[in-house]
C-alpha cells in the first residue's frame, strides 16, 4: 500500500508517534524518526522498523527551531531523494487551570504544538510542491473540538491545529498536497494509565463505545490517510474516539 514511500513522523520515538511509524513501515514505508535531541527511544524504535524489512533513519531535532526543521527535511531528501509523507505528531502538555496557568506554559505547548507544525508544513510543502505530490496527516485532538477544563493551552493548539489543516489543505491542494487531521480521543498510554480509577470511569462513561482506544487505531487512520485509498479526502478532521463527540 505504501511501499517505495518516504514518511517522516515527528515525535516518533514512542507513544502515538511509533505506533504509526511502526504501521506505515509494515505496509512498505521506510520511515524517518524524529524526536527532541534528549530522546532515549529514537534509535530503538528505528531498529524495530528496519526489522520489517524497509529502511529507516534518525534525524533529531526541536520542531520549535526552523534550523532543526530545515535539517530534518535536508537530511530526508539527501537519504531518500523525496517525502511522500509528513506526520506532524510532536506535542506536550502542561495542564492547569487557565487563571493558574503560567505564561511560561502557555508559550511552550503553543510553540511545540502549533508553531512547531507550522515550521513543519512550511519547509515540506517546498519539496512536495515541486513534485507536485504529497500527504500531510496532523494529529489534532478531540480536545480541540470540544473544549476541555485545565488545558487551556492544549486544547487552543489543537484547535489551531485543526484550522491549520483546513488552510493548509485549501492552498495546497492545487500542487497535488492533501492535508488531513486526525483527533484521538482517549487513548490508552503510559500517560493515561497513572490517571486515578474514578478519573478512567468518568471517560469510560462517555465513552458510546465503551473502552479506551489504543495507539494502533491511530496509526490504522493515519495509514487510510496517507495512502492512495483516501486519494479524495482533504482538509477533514477524522474523530478517532469511540464516540466521544458527535
Amino acid at each position: 500500500m505504501l511501499k517505495g514511500k518516504t514518511a517522516i513522523i515527528t515525535g516518533s520515538g514512542r507513544g502515538i508517534g511509533k505506533a504509526i511509524a511502526l504501521k506505515l513501515a509494515s505496509y512498505g514505508a521506510n520511515i524517518v524518526i524524529n524526536d527532541i535531541p534528549q530522546s532515549d527511544y529514537a534509535d530503538d524504535t528505528c531498529e524495530e522498523i528496519k526489522a520489517l524489512g524497509v529502511d529507516s533513519i534518525v534525524i533529531k531535532g526541536d520542531v520549535r527551531n526552523k534550523d532543526d526543521v530545515d535539517a530534518l527535511i535536508k537530511g530526508t531528501l539527501d537519504k531518500f531523494g523525496k517525502i511522500d509523507i509528513f506526520v506532524n505528531n510532536a506535542g506536550i502538555t502542561r495542564d492547569g487551570l487557565m487563571i493558574r496557568m503560567s505564561e511560561e506554559d502557555w508559550d511552550l505547548v503553543l510553540d511545540i504544538n502549533l508553531k512547531g507544525a507550522f515550521n513543519c508544513i512550511k519547509a515540506v510543502a517546498r519539496p512536495m510542491m515541486k513534485q507536485r505530490s504529497g500527504v500531510i496527516v496532523n494529529i489534532a485532538s478531540i480536545v480541540g473540538v470540544m473544549g476541555n477544563p485545565g488545558q487551556a493551552n492544549y486544547v487552543a493548539s489543537k484547535a489551531g491545529l485543526i484550522g491549520l489543516t483546513k488552510t493548509t489543505a485549501k492552498e495546497l491542494s492545487s500542487r497535488g498536497i492533501r492535508c488531513n487531521a486526525v483527533a484521538p480521543g482517549f487513548i490508552r498510554s503510559a500517560m493515561t494509565d497513572v490517571l486515578a480509577d474514578d478519573v478512567k470511569q468518568k471517560y469510560l462513561d462517555a465513552i458510546p463505545l465503551a473502552k479506551f482506544g489504543e495507539t494502533e487505531q491511530i496509526a490504522d487512520v493515519v495509514a487510510f490517510l496517507a495512502s492512495d485509498m483516501s486519494s479524495y479526502v482533504t482538509g477533514q478532521v477524522i474523530n478517532v474516539d469511540g464516540g466521544l463527540v458527535m
